[in-house]
């Protein structure tokens, strides 16, 4: 039935190379995730931030290692709870931010928590479906949103002028 709704919408399986990328790139996310719960350790309220990034980590790992587990209820309920408890808070964030930041939201520790909060969002966005639906678009996306946080955070980690104003728990991290 699925082979002849492909045909019928002219959908062609997803090659191995992207499956091998897509796998590849939720690896590295999973890693991001970890690393990014492992820096929180010293944090002021490091349990919520600890617990934030360590579950989008797992269901990237268990996607890494079989994608079409997006289509389990387990992994699908789990994943949009998370993904709308974090919506919830990088709204609040953001409104604050808005409302009452006096830097730049890099040098707000609250505008680094809502760019956490907002790519744990787009990482389980991407992740919906994605053991039936993998395009080159989606696949293009999710090489951009792996790169991206690695490069900012050698970026931060290079320039010691941006996090001089930070607060000690966040300049003693990687």
């Amino acid at each position: 039935m699925e082979a002849k709704l492909q045909q019928l919408l002219c959908i062609s399986p997803p090659a191995p190379l992207y499956f091998m990328s897509w796998r590849a790139c939720n690896f590295c996310m999973s890693f991001f995730f970890a690393l990014a719960a492992y820096v929180q350790i010293n944090d002021p309220d490091a349990g919520i931030w600890i617990v934030a990034y360590l579950i989008p980590a797992a269901l990237s790992f268990l996607v890494g290692l079989n994608p079409p587990i997006t289509e389990n209820f387990i992994w699908k309920s789990l994943s949009e709870m998370h993904m709308y408890m974090c919506s919830m808070v990088a709204t609040l964030w953001g409104w604050y931010l808005l409302r009452y930041a006096k830097n730049s939201i890099f040098h707000e520790e609250e505008g680094r928590e809502f760019l956490g909060l907002v790519i744990i969002v787009i990482w389980l966005l991407l992740c919906r479906h994605s053991g039936k639906y993998l395009g080159g678009y989606r696949l293009s996306i999710a090489v951009f949103i792996t790169v991206l946080p690695f490069i900012t955070w050698l970026y931060y980690y290079i320039n010691k002028e941006l996090r001089a104003s930070w607060p000690d728990h966040c300049r003693n991290t990687i």
